[in-house]
């Protein structure tokens, strides 16, 4: 592990992952990874309640950005002694709009992609798992966000996040960043040299919501396809 990101969700993590990688610090971890993998799903209840099951989520990635590494970026950071501490940051106000124009409103929210989510729920048990993992690193006690959700309380979680990272990383092992600064420094904080191509740019809201309203949609189709399909005839 190379590098372990602490930043919150909703701070540029997708760009960050594509940088990395082009960077040749690759592959990384981040939660698309984790859509994509329902069976790791249960790994990373594991590691809630407590278990080492790191080595075993991490093998063969060099970085990690994005929930849900970076919720457990102190002990990442005792594992991984080597390894360079990234927090993303985001202006207060831009952050919370965003992040509750996605992720709020994708578990929180009187939305489309909310309801849908909900349904796909109760026909697909992988996904019901791992909506119960969201609201554990998300809205528990545990998480960043367990004050309230009202934007004021939101901004203010926000920032006592980045205190604690500041406060818990020794300064030469950490790099602050925001993405609208661009490579130069990232790519000074890392030791790498500036590529001569533009910094990515992933996951606005619009691809958010599309991921989930889609993948939503798709298991519920597949459910409704199931329960129409002809029954074999009874024999007596």
């Amino acid at each position: 592990m190379q590098v372990i990101g602490a930043g919150l969700p909703r701070t540029g993590t997708l760009t960050q992952k594509e940088a990395l990688e082009l960077l040749g610090i690759g592959p990384c971890y981040h939660w698309v990874n984790l859509i994509t993998d329902p069976d790791a799903v249960d790994l990373w209840h594991r590691a809630m309640d407590g278990e080492d099951v790191f080595e075993e989520i991490f093998a063969g990635y060099q970085a990690t950005v994005d929930w849900p590494g970076g919720f457990f970026y102190r002990e990442l950071a005792e594992r991984y002694p080597e390894a360079k501490v990234l927090l993303s940051v985001r202006d207060p106000q831009a952050w919370e709009k965003s992040y509750r124009e996605t992720i709020w409103n994708f578990t929180r929210g009187d939305s489309l992609v909310r309801h849908l989510s909900d349904a796909r729920r109760e026909v697909d048990p992988r996904w019901q798992r791992y909506l119960a993992l969201v609201d554990r690193m998300l809205w528990s006690e545990r998480s960043p966000f367990g004050g309230g959700d009202e934007p004021e309380q939101m901004m203010a979680q926000m920032t006592a996040h980045n205190d604690a990272v500041r406060a818990a990383i020794a300064p030469e092992r950490l790099g602050v960043w925001k993405v609208q600064e661009g490579w130069e420094p990232l790519c000074a904080f890392l030791e790498v040299a500036v590529p001569d191509v533009p910094l990515p740019h992933a996951n606005d809201a619009e691809t958010f919501r599309s991921r989930v309203v889609n993948a939503s949609l798709d298991a519920l189709v597949a459910w409704r396809e199931q329960q129409i399909a002809p029954q074999p005839a009874v024999t007596t």
